[in-house]
């Protein structure tokens, strides 16, 4: 399931413009008969691609010619949001604020809790400050795996099928996908979306168990299963890119 183009780059060189809040990427594609711009919401980089006997000074001055659009499109996406203390992040797409004990808890590594008189629900990370984020992260890996085991099993026994094995990983151009020996992988970021989005990634995988590919048949399983997937699939086009900016 993706998202974002993936394609037969060669490793990609590092081009610095002054006054420039992003890095720049030079990738260099076989098939490229132009210079290209754009800039991932997901890695917060602007991409360049270019054709292989294009040279950097080329690039450059091509790329010195959009600076101002380049700098539209750095300047309207949303800010980054770190993992720290009262930093508010959603979970399963409610909105939560941190707060970062510094001492060990008696009811586990992150726990919920609704404050009177506060407007949003807390997320309370236990243990040494320095520590927080990669705890509060590893929760949240924990919390998502979840989810999606059990939704995966609801799906995969909904339409008679088996997959072999699922992983969670933090996928930066894709969601969701399958591969042709069965296994699943999925971004742990899905967490923080409402349940309906997750539930239908996970469909959407456990489908393409059956079909491994983008037509009439497959799309039949998958709204079989999840008959609110526009709904979801809107939520994805619309604001999908946004989970990105969390823990940056």
């Amino acid at each position: 399931m993706q998202y974002a183009g993936t394609s037969r780059t060669k490793p990609a060189d590092k081009l610095q413009i002054k006054g420039l809040r992003a890095p720049v990427e030079l990738r260099r594609h076989p098939t490229a008969r132009r210079l290209t711009l754009r800039v991932s919401h997901s890695r917060r980089a602007v991409i360049l691609t270019m054709p292989l006997r294009c040279s950097t000074d080329e690039a450059g001055s091509f790329l010195h010619r959009h600076l101002d659009w380049v700098r539209g499109c750095l300047d309207n996406l949303p800010e980054p949001v770190a993992f720290e203390h009262l930093a508010i992040i959603p979970l399963r797409g409610v909105a939560h604020r941190l707060f970062f004990t510094g001492k060990a808890g008696r009811s586990g590594i992150v726990r919920k809790e609704a404050v009177e008189g506060e407007d949003l629900p807390r997320l309370n990370v236990s243990g040494y400050l320095e520590h927080a984020p990669r705890r509060l992260k590893d929760w949240l890996i924990g919390e998502a795996r979840r989810d999606l085991d059990e939704r995966v099993l609801w799906h995969a026994r909904n339409l008679s099928l088996r997959p072999r094995r699922i992983t969670i990983r933090d996928q930066r151009t894709r969601w969701g996908s399958c591969s042709s020996s069965g296994c699943l992988s999925f971004s742990w970021r899905l967490i923080l979306a409402p349940s309906l989005v997750l539930d239908y990634v996970a469909a959407h995988e456990v489908a393409h168990l059956a079909e491994m590919n983008h037509g009439p048949r497959f799309w039949q399983l998958v709204e079989l299963t999840i008959p609110k997937m526009k709904e979801a699939q809107d939520w994805l086009r619309r604001d999908g890119m946004d989970l990105h900016r969390y823990g940056v």
